[in-house]
């Protein structure tokens, strides 16, 4: 299976303009949220990239996409129905042609010397199939993700062959479905929004979207719980970590984050040491 094009969705009315946001890399440089995706899905091949965005915003996403914006084609999710439908924007762009697919809101970095990304696809190249980035999360973050259930493949601690998919499960439904051996208690295996996909995960979404009443979103975690059923589905656990930019903390936690990972790491560490010893927090007396 050999990867060239990318997919990265970033047209949830809530979220549009996070990847517009400003952070700081690895190395010193400034870099909006959406370069750092996209220089993920270079790193990992992708040679062509759809970004799906809110009608009227491409001029913004041009200006923020930096030095790769050649490789960049826009698409308008004009009366949204939800992310799958999102993706399935994308269908005339990818074709018949496996495809990687992330979201623009988390920040990824990765543990080891190959980007998440290029994980994932190398995986999809070796095995030939398509395969989920997951992320092991405590139980009170489910209703953030998608999750998955599976089986640990033999000699491997960080790959699954995937059973199930749930949008968002409750704790009390993880706990009846998405077990996984292995997991420390209370932790599940949580999509990290970056996937190698087949062109069959075109023809779900699209089944959904029909089957849906008149308004209704579709995910794709159900599509992919269809496909799972059809074909070999693999979940791996990265070398590296997610960082959602679009909850309470996030843009912060994913600057840490860059920043402790990267060049400046201990002059970060003595800031952040020198703030925590000059802070001076409400006495508790004081707070009511």
């Amino acid at each position: 299976m050999s990867i060239s094009k990318a997919v990265i969705t970033a047209a949830a009315p809530d979220q549009r303009s996070l990847p517009l946001q400003s952070l700081v890399d690895q190395q010193g440089v400034k870099k909006t949220a959406l370069q750092l995706i996209v220089e993920e899905a270079v790193s990992a091949g992708a040679e062509e990239i759809s970004v799906i965005i809110c009608p009227g915003s491409a001029s913004e996403f041009e200006a923020a996409a930096g030095e790769h914006v050649g490789r960049l084609t826009f698409i308008e999710q004009g009366q949204p129905r939800g992310y799958g439908d999102a993706l399935l924007r994308a269908q005339e762009f990818v074709g018949d042609d496996p495809f990687l697919h992330l979201i623009s809101d988390h920040v990824y970095i990765s543990r080891s010397e190959v980007s998440c990304a290029k994980q994932v696809v190398e995986l999809a190249g070796q095995e030939d199939c398509a395969v989920s980035a997951v992320q092991s999360t405590r139980e009170h973050l489910l209703t953030y993700f998608g999750a998955v259930g599976g089986q640990r493949k033999i000699n491997r601690d960080d790959l699954y062959r995937i059973t199930s998919v749930i949008e968002k499960p409750t704790p009390t439904r993880a706990e009846q479905d998405l077990i996984v051996a292995g997991l420390r208690a209370s932790h599940y295996l949580c999509l990290s929004g970056i996937h190698v996909l087949t062109p069959t995960i075109m023809k779900l979404l699209s089944d959904d979207l029909q089957a849906a009443p008149a308004g209704q979103n579709i995910n794709l975690s159900n599509a992919l719980n269809a496909l799972s059923g059809l074909q070999q589905c693999l979940a791996l656990e990265i070398a590296g970590s997610r960082y959602n930019i679009g909850v309470k903390y996030g843009l912060l936690r994913s600057q840490l984050a860059l920043a402790l990972s990267g060049k400046d790491r201990d002059a970060i560490l003595s800031e952040l040491l020198e703030l925590v010893a000059t802070a001076n927090p409400t006495p508790l007396e004081e707070r009511t």
